[in-house]
């Protein structure tokens, strides 16, 4: 009985660990691409307009990880949801700076 019972604490840790790892990674992925963002507004790629929006999308991002992480678990869902708003925010970004617009 014991072993069983040390067994699914282990096990659950473990998932504890793994959920935390990911949260670092979407973490970790959201200030590089906020640091990107800024960058590229120093060295004039994009527009004050353009920076505006892609500052206003990274809190949305900010908001949305917090409000998932607040009862400890993130789902497949959340993850994907968190995911594609990073990946969509990348795109953005990208496109901003080959606008072909002279500053």
């Amino acid at each position: 009985m014991k072993v069983i019972l040390l067994a699914i604490t282990m096990s659950l840790s473990l998932s504890l660990l793994a959920v935390n790892k990911n949260d670092k990674s979407f973490e970790k992925q959201q200030k590089e691409l906020e640091k990107d963002i800024k960058s590229a507004y120093k060295k004039k790629q994009i527009t004050e307009l353009e920076y505006n929006k892609l500052l206003k999308e990274q809190d949305v991002i900010v908001y949305t990880i917090e409000k998932y992480k607040m009862d400890g678990i993130l789902t497949p869902k959340e993850k994907n949801n968190i995911n594609s708003k990073l990946l969509r925010a990348k795109k953005r970004l990208a496109k901003y700076k080959r606008n072909n617009e002279v500053y």
